[in-house]
């Protein structure tokens, strides 16, 4: 993939002071209630720009999207965002821990050349078409790039990974510790050794999006729409996968809204397809969960209240053949598609407008005590019934991403999420 470096607006601290204040995670993870709170944290904060707030008086000529782009002018032109003097590929490093073990992540910034889904940039979910309209309407007001897609690369020889750290060695950019007890830090890559080294390394490369699927799209749309030359580049934020810093989560489904939902009935209906354990406690679920998964085996972990917790291992293969005959092994396997196709569609009826639709299926990602708080969603009759999955293997989604396939939605949680303001590319 060809990527180059840039001159990325950044907020400047002697107008916005705590630039940190300025930062936001992700637009499509922000609940209104944390919205708010960024709004209150900076007048400055970038979500006014990627999640601006609504009002009543809404119309085509005065929105969200028009706001964003005053806003954006507004902060421009008072000095709050300021473009880099250089040409600059950066380095972003996230430290965090999970489950008591410290991690480093490395990513670097840059723009990459927009290339059609294939060999080049290979997704691995599907993409709705409201979010994708919701955030060309954004570029279309505003002619500037604000989230990061998160890529991922393969380098053993790790030649970003080590202009990154060369460039941690000086005084980061942007330093700041966000809401979950990520260290979030933003350093200049500027000799231009490093830059070619960088470039060089990615010349032949190709690269499988790990989040940001409907921004990529965007991207690709309004490079078509627009006919503006800048616009064939997208900022990108590129992970070696070689790196023991890269973790990925799992995001669990929780179920409700189903008439006539009863627990007996529906186990029995799993049994002619799955091996089906009862377990005493959450933490041996988990264990058989992991074990069994271990194996290349596709277990589901399962919750119907009242502390009754079961694990459900596919053991027909021939009924995802049959549910999904036009997929590969590898996706046929993978336990999010067994649990769609076999289970939500199959056994509870759910089609992908209920999917979609919170009230019938929520999903949760696996952070600390997510499990804890999805019993108790069923124990209070919130939700009927939980489903928990283990983590996506890498070789997994290499697998489907290398036959052309996309995961259903939600099937990854690459942890910790790319925060939005770093960087700004303006077209």
């Amino acid at each position: 993939m060809e990527v180059k470096p840039f001159k990325a607006f950044r907020f400047d601290p002697r107008v916005v002071g705590d630039v940190g204040k300025c930062i936001a995670p992700p637009y499509d993870v922000i609940s209104d209630a944390e919205r708010d709170e960024l709004y209150r944290r900076s007048e400055h904060n970038i979500v006014r720009i990627t999640r601006g707030k609504t009002t009543p008086a809404d119309n085509g000529q005065h929105n969200q999207y028009t706001r964003a782009a005053e806003f954006l002018q507004q902060w421009i032109a008072e000095g709050a965002l300021k473009p880099d003097e250089k040409d600059t590929i950066y380095g972003y490093v996230q430290d965090f821990e999970l489950g008591g073990v410290a991690y480093r992540r490395l990513t670097f910034i840059a723009l990459g050349k927009l290339e059609e889904f294939g060999k080049v940039v290979r997704p691995h979910e599907q993409v709705f078409a409201k979010p994708v309209q919701d955030r060309l309407n954004l570029k279309k007001a505003t002619a500037a790039r604000f989230g990061l897609v998160f890529m991922l690369y393969d380098d053993p020889q790790r030649v970003a990974d080590k202009a990154i750290v060369k460039a941690a060695e000086s005084k980061p950019l942007v330093d700041f510790v966000d809401d979950h007890g990520v260290r979030h830090q933003l350093f200049a890559i500027t000799e231009e050794s490093d830059i070619q080294a960088i470039t060089e390394m990615m010349a032949d490369k190709s690269v499988i999006i790990a989040d940001g699927h409907h921004r990529y799209t965007t991207g690709l749309t309004y490079m078509r729409e627009s006919g503006i030359p800048a616009a064939k580049y997208q900022m990108l934020a590129f992970t070696n996968t070689a790196q023991k810093g890269l973790v990925v989560l799992a995001t669990h489904r929780v179920v409700g809204g189903l008439d006539g939902f009863h627990r007996q009935e529906f186990v029995s209906r799993l049994t002619p397809g799955f091996t089906v354990m009862k377990i005493g406690s959450k933490p041996d679920m988990l264990k058989i969960m992991k074990a069994v998964h271990e194996k290349d085996e596709t277990p589901l972990g399962i919750y119907l209240g009242d502390g009754r917790f079961c694990v459900a291992v596919l053991k027909d293969k021939s009924l995802m053949k049959a549910a999904a005959p036009d997929k590969s092994e590898a996706w046929q396997t993978l336990d999010v598609a067994v649990l769609q196709k076999l289970i939500l569609e199959g056994i509870l009826g759910l089609d992908e407008e209920k999917m979609g639709n919170s009230e019938y299926v929520e999903y949760v990602k696996d952070m600390p005590n997510a499990i804890d708080e999805i019993i108790r969603w069923i124990d209070s009759g919130r939700k009927q019934v939980a489903f928990f999955t283990n983590p996506v293997k890498m070789k997994r989604l290499a697998q489907i991403t290398d036959a052309g396939e996309r995961m259903p939605h939600e099937s990854t949680y690459f942890y910790p999420k790319m925060y939005t303001g770093l960087t700004i590319q303006k077209l």
